[in-house]
């Protein structure tokens, strides 16, 4: 719940209890599950009486998927269960939150950016649940200006478009400062600003730097950093507003700058993408592989639209950059913070969207934490293909206590042991067998290609265990 809480899901969850009567007994599992599910959910409550318990279900599923979306805990007594439905079933009722600014508002806002120099973009979730991935890259054009996921786990624009630059730091503010800083414009669309664990305590923007701020989630609105202007708003509908009010606006100076900056921007995305490449090149046949060998060839075989739940965040560079996500609802990835979403994401993919092939990516330290999954998956048939991107480690905790002791000040020296998965080796394979998933080990380049062939033609849930290199990067 807390995962759903941070990554905005909207979720309802029912749990039972043994009953209203029994509970001032504080019998055998008795706890206050309501209170225990409070700091966890956007709303926690409790059926206390079955006259009342479609409208309960009714006001939690309208709480959840209204924005800010997230999870609700609706705990339901026994007693209350065995009770007969006492109401009239009928939908649940949605507010519609299709809102646009005022006109003042706009024409502040487009004046502002279209005097930019340096205009940043910084974009969250709240656009793919608009649907303004293409008024986000008009705009991106139209201004010449870098975009930046930020609180990201959706496609919120193509990481194909030359102006995305990719995810700002997820763990320590100092590795985002760079890139908050250096614009002389900010927009903010469908985010909060900036969901990292030891976030800068100082200002993230550039001195006199001018910020915008639209979203649907008024608290995250200047929560931690002061804005210029902000506004309650649909992002798609706002986004598209301003890039009409700008096409009216920018002189033709303004539109060359930008047009130039744009270019500017592509051309280095496009160097840096190749250096990538050419560095891959250079370790394609290593062994342990490194993920890219394996992207690489999964590209060939993987169906345009297929869809991608990554959690394996260490292996995620060379994912999108071999199989860079383009299309809205076919690129997922985890957001809250915690581990362990990866295989059971997959098949909620895979269960929304049956006609579709799903890969579930997942590390070996994180896919732990959830690989019982694997039985759920064999149980009800689910036809989903997982991978284990297995460094025999916890890459993710290695690099972020690296940083950290960097800023620290501490000297290098050995990780903490349970920051390994060996001795003994995990053997995955053996693992998903004994839960009635066939599976396979990849350790060599040349076993790549067979084993992506073998797992997308199985009528079943596959799993791939991808033996890749565990030094640091």
């Amino acid at each position: 719940m807390y995962q759903a809480k941070r990554g905005h899901a909207p979720l309802v969850v029912i749990g039972g209890d043994a009953g209203l009567k029994y509970m001032p007994m504080e019998a055998q599992m008795y706890g206050d599950l309501v209170a225990f599910a409070e700091p966890v959910t956007k709303w926690s409550t409790m059926v206390l009486d079955h006259r009342s318990l479609l409208r309960t279900v009714r006001r939690a599923i309208k709480v959840a998927a209204t924005p800010p979306m997230g999870p609700v805990y609706v705990c339901l007594p026994a007693d209350i269960l065995d009770m007969p439905v006492a109401e009239e079933v009928v939908p649940t009722s949605f507010p519609s939150t299709r809102v646009v600014p005022d006109d003042n508002f706009i024409n502040e806002a487009a004046s502002i950016l279209a005097a930019a120099k340096n205009p940043m973009i910084f974009v969250g979730d709240g656009v793919a649940f608009s649907g303004a991935q293409d008024a986000v890259a008009k705009l991106a054009e139209t201004l010449g200006a870098e975009v930046w996921g930020v609180d990201s786990g959706e496609l919120n624009i193509s990481y194909a478009h030359p102006l995305w630059m990719g995810q700002t730091g997820h763990m320590f503010g100092e590795s985002s400062l760079p890139i908050t800083s250096k614009g002389d414009v900010n927009f903010v669309v469908g985010t909060y600003m900036v969901p990292e664990v030891f976030p800068h305590l100082g200002g993230i923007f550039a001195p006199n730097a001018k910020v915008i701020h639209v979203d649907l989630n008024a608290y995250e609105i200047a929560k931690n950093h002061p804005v210029d202007l902000g506004v309650v708003s649909d992002p798609k509908l706002t986004v598209t507003k301003l890039v009409e009010a700008l096409s009216g606006m920018m002189t033709g100076e303004q539109r060359q700058a930008a047009q130039t900056r744009g270019a500017k921007i592509g051309e280095a995305n496009a160097q840096k993408r190749q250096s990538q490449i050419d560095a891959d090149i250079a370790i394609r046949n290593d062994v342990p592989m490194h993920p890219a060998r394996f992207m690489e060839e999964l590209a060939e075989y993987l169906p345009k639209d297929a869809i991608i739940f990554d959690e394996a965040l260490t292996s995620s560079p060379a994912l999108t950059r071999y199989l860079p996500p383009n299309q809205p609802g076919h690129f997922f990835q985890t957001r809250g913070g915690s581990l362990g979403v990866g295989i059971p994401g997959a098949l909620g993919a895979k269960l929304a969207h049956p006609d579709k092939t799903v890969i579930g990516f997942s590390g070996d330290g994180g896919s732990m934490y959830t690989i019982q999954a694997l039985w759920t998956a064999a149980h009800h048939k689910i036809n989903t293909k997982f991978v284990i991107c297995n460094n025999q480690s916890y890459m993710l905790l290695k690099l972020n206590i690296k940083q950290y002791w960097q800023e620290q000040g501490v000297a290098a020296h050995a990780f903490p042991k349970p920051f390994e998965l060996a001795e003994p080796v995990v053997d995955f394979v053996g693992i998903a067998n004994s839960m009635g998933v066939p599976g396979i080990k990849v350790e060599k380049p040349d076993q790549v290609g067979a084993a992506i062939k073998q797992a997308l033609a199985h009528d079943g849930p596959f799993l791939i265990d991808l033996i890749i290199s565990n030094e640091l990067p």
